[in-house]
């Protein structure tokens, strides 16, 4: 069913326009799917999949603020059309998974986090250090959770190794970072301050301070949680974690749901203090 301008007429009263490419209409539940089946394992746990269906949901109606429609170029997110999940589970795989992350997104219909009235930022991650992090004074459902589960998911530990050579060009890249060269590493490089999670925050080489967050992207590693040492004259980075370490830990949230937790559960103990709500409507014809 369609509006008089052509719209599909959605039950959610939310729509994603699709602009990336051409131009057509979502509803917010059906884009879901390709977005959540991108961001999780689909053969986690459904508590922990229904999680992170809240959270992208989350995501979108911040964005949206308080409007039926957003452009996905508006969104700093990933769409998986059913090429791309063929591709990244497989074909023997596709139909089961498409069908556990859509029960997931079904289950949750509506369903967003809230924080005194505002929609929170859900923020979350692959696996913290064993520990998240605590948010600014501005997300103070942010807060630092135990998760010691991570430390045994896989890919937790990475270590990388440049020459300082490389090391330098990759670090004097840094936007407004200042220029580093080859013979001030390892030897000259401070890790200048930790967060209460073990992340992060400064690192200084000479003269040249770089936040712990430039610095990861700036070096391709998986994590803020680092550390450096001489190895052999090169400089080998010892990385904990995978992602920034805010918010919902999937793998830590996957262990809590195979114990039994609810998703709304689970969704508590990362964001203490938020409120989980259901928002449902219809769109009007006309209605933008």
């Amino acid at each position: 069913m369609q509006t008089e301008e052509g719209q599909p007429m959605l039950s959610s009263g939310k729509q994603v326009i699709l602009d990336r490419e051409t131009t057509s209409y979502l509803d917010v539940e059906e884009y879901l799917v390709g977005v959540v089946a991108r961001q999780i394992p689909a053969d986690y746990e459904m508590e922990t999949l229904k999680a992170q269906a809240v959270i992208a949901r989350t995501y979108i109606y911040q964005q949206m603020a308080g409007k039926n429609q957003i452009a996905e170029s508006a969104l700093d997110m990933d769409y998986f059309g059913q090429v791309q999940l063929e591709r990244l589970w497989g074909t023997s795989h596709y139909l089961e998974f498409y069908q556990r992350v859509e029960d997931a997104v079904t289950q949750t219909r509506g369903m967003a986090l809230r924080y005194q009235d505002s929609y929170i930022d859900a923020l979350f991650c692959r696996c913290s250090t064993g520990k998240t992090r605590a948010g600014d004074e501005a997300r103070p459902y942010l807060v630092s959770v135990e998760c010691p589960e991570d430390v045994r998911a896989d890919g937790f530990l990475q270590l990388k190794e440049w020459t300082p050579d490389e090391f330098s060009r990759l670090i004097s890249a840094i936007p407004d970072g200042g220029p580093v060269s080859a013979d001030q590493v390892p030897g000259m490089i401070q890790i200048g301050e930790r967060d209460g999670a073990g992340y992060v925050k400064v690192v200084q080489i000479g003269n040249v301070q770089f936040q712990g967050d430039e610095v990861r992207y700036a070096l391709g590693i998986q994590s803020p949680c680092f550390s450096f040492e001489d190895y052999g004259g090169n400089i080998r980075a010892e990385v904990k974690g995978i992602g920034h370490g805010y918010g919902f830990s999937q793998y830590a949230g996957n262990e809590k749901a195979k114990e039994g937790w609810g998703y709304d559960e689970l969704l508590q103990y990362f964001y203490p203090g938020t409120d989980l709500v259901k928002e449902e409507g219809e769109v009007k014809e006309g209605e933008s």
